[in-house]
């Protein structure tokens, strides 16, 4: 076998060894992504006794932000999208509408 043949020998014996690593590290890649969706699916798992807690928890939180709104508003500032914190000069349709939609 000349030296030609003997580099190309090399070369495929060597493609073939990265072609296996290769291989192995996309096996490794998809257990870790299955493994990470998995962990995900878990952390997302809310027992029953919290979900509960969490709704009244999000009501609570709704209700004082809606008041502060509500506070804002009487206070003589815009809550609208429009020109929200803005000093108030008049009755807003925009303002009006939000808080009495919301209410």
């Amino acid at each position: 076998m000349g030296q030609f043949s003997q580099a190309i020998a090399e070369v495929e014996e060597n493609l073939s060894q990265l072609l296996d690593e290769i291989r192995r590290l996309k096996y490794y890649i998809d257990t870790l992504e299955d493994e990470n969706i998995r962990l995900k699916r878990q952390l997302c798992v809310i027992p029953n006794l919290d979900a509960g807690r969490i709704q009244k928890n999000a009501a609570l939180i709704q209700k004082e932000a809606w008041e502060n709104l509500d506070r804002l508003y009487q206070e003589g500032f815009h809550v609208c999208h429009i020109y929200f914190g803005e000093p108030l000069e008049n009755v807003c349709l925009f303002c009006s509408a939000f808080l009495s939609k919301e209410g």
